[in-house]
């Protein structure tokens, strides 16, 4: 959509273009709200606003050649994404109503996409077909958008899974409280003679004692043996050695040292990470690994977690349901190894070795027969798909009905492979929360995925779930939970998944561009992939026979420095920049110059080495030289919310609290040459401006340094070479770092407009934090800064006395404090009085506290700025956090000062 500052003919004044720069954002802010993600009539709003836009470039270029093929007025452009992953972007494209392409090399990133932005429209508008359905003449009932295709997931889901449960339901007993049980456990006395249902098994992996008068024991690998730290509702495991042997007891209540408890058997100090139950002696790594290599690493049942009236019931492990676990018999399992080497896998190294290992033998029992009851499920559908048709038409069946999905049909055939893709997607999702690697949550009494991060870490004691336990890990809740998305699909026009290279694509060409390339060296998606394509390709290899034709997902291609991979650091970026360089050489070449092309980058800009000195990241300077020599020039970056809370900034990861969109368009041709100082210079002027608007705009100061390489390239893009005095070019590692030092000044040089005392605070809390230190240093600084500590400490921001001074922190400060009334009124004050009311109270109270500080708001924010700057490169990150959600809530504390104008005048 246009900005309005680019149509001076429809909005004239600047009064005008922030109006309707007010109204479009308006749109977006009640766009982007979960709760409107299928209201129509806010959709149906930004797609007007895009078809009025495009109306307009349209009338722009009515002169031009091929008008009538490039700007017809009537067809929206279509949309690509060469990368396409999850499929969020082209998903979101659909939405707003254009046709969207989606391409990536990764099958499991394809079959995604075909699920949520190709299938849909298909079958958009059908009634489900399942027998109970057409029994209950649901046909009838209007079906909006793929609503009648989740209906028809659901139900052959829920055949899926309780022909499971009849078939291996004996594999997953449930729990006998005995009369002896109760009689020792009071809170079980209520359920004394009943049989409850089993949520988990909690298990312990086991290798033999390192102690040779013990090598014959098996001992626990135990991180924590806490169950439940809910209030009231406390329960952990006590190991009670006797002799040569121990058992697990479970207690309920607090235990008596939740330290010691929350330890297992992990030793205190910082040598070997375990220690052996029975005789005390260490167990270093590389013990454990030569354990797990030697296939010596087994797992003991720790206790069970039971579903009981009014929550969970945890209980000591049984022996006959160790028993029946180690009576499971798959008939197939995923036996291709995994990679030696891979970004965020450490199993191997513990003997395991193959995809298979990750599984119990029930798991694996569970997961092959379900895989096997999608195909059986696809029967059924096909067969009730064709009852259904008959039903419509008595004319005998075309030949077109029989065409399969990949063959591009859409009739029964079709339809029942369509059921089956999300009957096996389900499927997959469930191996997640299905491995012998999901850890057990105390806090929230559940067991959570393996893939909270993209990595497969070692765990050592596990929670196995109940297939058929009704929570978390039943084939039926997940299930359900998948075609919820699929329910509220309002797919809108014919989109189209391929399933190619970027480097090698030519989809791009004449539409819109916005994609999420791979981040350098992050995640390794091939590898991961692998862990969900066994499944996937066991349970609809037939179904789709060219998607699943590899036996793994393809990686010599994949486009991620990989040093393993690529035989060492070096030839791995040198293989990233060559191929990111070819693949955005292709986007510049197809792209049109109507449109920019817009990147998610969610890479932290700069790091820190050991030395203490900041340093460009690899990732982002590698991605950017590929992107700049392509042919591209970025004219802007903006970060977006789009990463979860969890992911929320660590000052020593590269987890950011956003993604940075980059916006590019094609280098001009003829840009001029300019020398080192010249574009210095160039910088200091355009970053100027660029900073006081990203914080008018109240971007987050964890965001500010990726937001500021936008303006930054844009000016180091806008020559076409920088040298220095010498002769050498300045490259795009040491143009990254010339930005961080101008906003740095610029940053630094906005200090020049605070008063006396806040410059001294700044100074001083640089060099000591909120710490203690000589009152003479105090006293020389407070000289230099045109103030005096006694001053200071009237201000109400300095505590001093025997010799020593310090900052009043925060929570230090008066309650009561009002800055209309308060005679040395500093802008250190303003902020810290913010964070405080912020903090511990509500944004209500600290937009009220706003509208008090008046004026002098704008130069608060800015120290805020200043401030997190200072914490981020001294690694305070308590305090960085606090000056970061001040200026993330800032819009929302300005608004609330803005609601009575009038009150003001009233409280002065």
């Amino acid at each position: 959509v246009d900005d309005p500052s680019s149509r001076p003919n429809l909005f004239p004044t600047k009064e005008r273009q922030d109006r309707e720069r007010e109204r479009l954002f308006a749109i977006l802010r009640e766009l982007v709200k979960w709760e409107n993600t299928t209201n129509e009539a806010v959709l149906e709003l930004a797609r007007e606003e895009i078809r009025k836009s495009w109306g307009r470039t349209c009338a722009d270029h009515s002169d031009h050649p091929r008008a009538a093929e490039l700007f017809d007025p009537e067809r929206l452009p279509a949309f690509h994404d060469p990368f396409a992953g999850g499929g969020a972007i082209p998903l979101e494209a659909q939405r707003l109503g254009l046709e969207a392409h989606a391409s990536d090399l990764n099958p499991v990133a394809v079959l995604i996409n075909r699920a949520m932005i190709e299938i849909p429209p298909k079958f958009a508008g059908r009634p489900p077909v399942n027998p109970e359905s057409r029994r209950q003449s649901l046909g009838a009932k209007k079906w909006k958008g793929a609503a009648g295709l989740a209906e028809d997931v659901r139900w052959y889901g829920q055949w899926m899974r309780d022909e499971a449960e009849r078939r291996i339901g004996r594999l997953y007993p449930m729990v006998r409280i005995t009369p002896g049980m109760a009689a020792e456990r009071p809170d079980l006395e209520r359920y004394a003679g009943r049989e409850l249902t089993v949520i988990a098994w909690l298990w312990a992996r086991t290798v033999r004692s390192p102690n040779p008068a013990f090598a014959e024991v098996e001992v626990p690998l135990v991180s924590n043996f806490l169950l439940s730290t809910k209030k009231g509702k406390e329960a952990w495991v006590e190991p009670v050695v006797e002799g040569r042997r121990y058992r697990f007891e479970v207690r309920v209540g607090p235990p008596p040292d939740v330290e010691a408890t929350k330890r297992g058997t992990k030793t205190a100090g910082s040598g070997s990470p375990f220690r052996c139950l029975v005789s005390g002696v260490p167990m270093p790594f590389d013990y454990l690994r030569s354990e797990g290599r030697a296939g010596r690493m087994n797992a003991r049942l720790m206790a069970i977690v039971a579903e009981g009236d009014r929550g969970r019931v945890y209980l000591p492990a049984a022996p006959e349901h160790e028993e029946t676990a180690l009576t499971a018999e798959p008939k197939w399992r995923p036996d291709a190894t995994l990679p030696e080497k891979a970004l965020g896998f450490r199993v191997q190294q513990y003997g395991m070795t193959r995809w298979a290992d990750l599984f119990t033998e029930r798991q694996l029992t569970a997961l092959t027969t379900l895989s096997d009851l999608v195909g059986e499920a696809r029967a059924k559908a096909h067969q009730d798909a064709l009852a259904a048709e008959n039903g419509r038409h008595t004319n005998s069946l075309s030949l077109s009905l029989s065409l399969s999905l990949s063959e591009g049909g859409t009739g029964p055939a079709a339809y029942a492979d369509a059921v089956a893709v999300y009957l096996g997607i389900a499927l997959s999702r469930l191996t997640d929360i299905g491995n012998a690697f999901c850890r057990w949550k105390v806090s929230m009494t559940q067991a959570v995925g393996l893939f909270g991060r993209q990595a497969i870490p070692m765990m050592w004691d596990f929670a196995e779930n109940n297939v058929f336990g009704g929570a978390a890990g039943d084939y039926g809740v997940t299930l359900r939970n998948m075609a919820k998305v699929l329910d509220r699909l309002r797919p809108s026009g014919a989109s189209v998944v391929t399933q190619m290279d970027a480097r090698a694509q030519v989809f791009s060409s004449g539409k819109m561009i916005s994609t999420d390339p791979p981040y350098y060296d992050n995640i390794g998606y091939a590898d991961l992939s692998d862990f969900f394509y066994v499944w996937l390709r066991r349970a609809l290899g037939t179904t789709l026979p060219a998607l699943f034709s590899t036996l793994a997902v393809p990686k010599a291609e994949e486009l991620v420095a990989t040093p393993y991979r690529h035989g060492g650091r070096e030839a791995a970026e040198a293989f990233f920049l060559d191929g990111m360089k070819e693949a955005l050489g292709r986007l510049c070449r197809q792209t049109r110059d109507e449109f920019p092309v817009t990147i998610y980058y969610a890479f932290k800009q700069s790091e820190k080495r050991d030395g203490g000195n900041t340093v460009v990241s690899t990732g982002w300077q590698t991605f950017l030289e590929a992107l700049i020599e392509s042919g591209f020039g970025v004219t802007g970056t903006w970060p977006m919310r789009t990463e979860m809370g969890t992911r929320m900034v660590g000052m020593d990861t590269n987890a950011l609290a956003s993604s940075i969109v980059l916006v590019c368009r094609r280098r001009m041709p003829d840009a001029p040459r300019a020398t080192r100082q010249e574009f210095v210079k160039a910088l200091q002027r355009d970053l100027q401006a660029a900073i006081v608007e990203f914080q008018k705009a109240g971007t987050a100061p964890v965001d500010l340094a990726q937001a500021v390489i936008g303006p930054g390239m844009a000016t180091y893009t806008g020559f076409s070479e920088v040298r220095r005095p010498a002769g050498e070019r300045v490259g795009v590692g040491e143009a990254l770092a010339l930005i961080n030092e101008v906003m740095e000044e610029i940053l630094s040089g906005q200090e020049a407009e605070l008063d006396g005392d806040t410059r001294w605070a700044v100074a001083w809390y640089e060099t000591h934090g909120f710490g203690t230190a000589p009152f003479g240093e105090a006293n020389t600084l407070a000289t230099a800064k045109n103030t005096s500590v006694e001053g200071l400490v009237e201000a109400g921001i300095l505590r001093a006395g025997k010799g020593r001074v310090r900052l009043l922190r925060p929570d230090e400060l008066p309650e009561d404090w009002n800055p209309v009334t308060d005679r040395r009124l500093t802008v250190w004050e303003m902020v810290h009085h913010l964070v405080r009311v912020l903090d511990g109270e509500s944004e209500y109270a600290a937009g009220q506290l706003l509208r008090r500080i008046g004026g002098q708001a704008g130069a608060a924010r800015e120290l805020a700025y200043r401030l997190y700057g200072i914490c981020e490169r001294q690694q305070r990150a308590a305090e960085a956090r606090l000056y970061n959600a001040l200026v993330i809530s800032w819009p929302e504390l300005a608004r609330i000062a803005r609601e009575d104008p009038g009150r003001q005048q009233r409280l002065q």
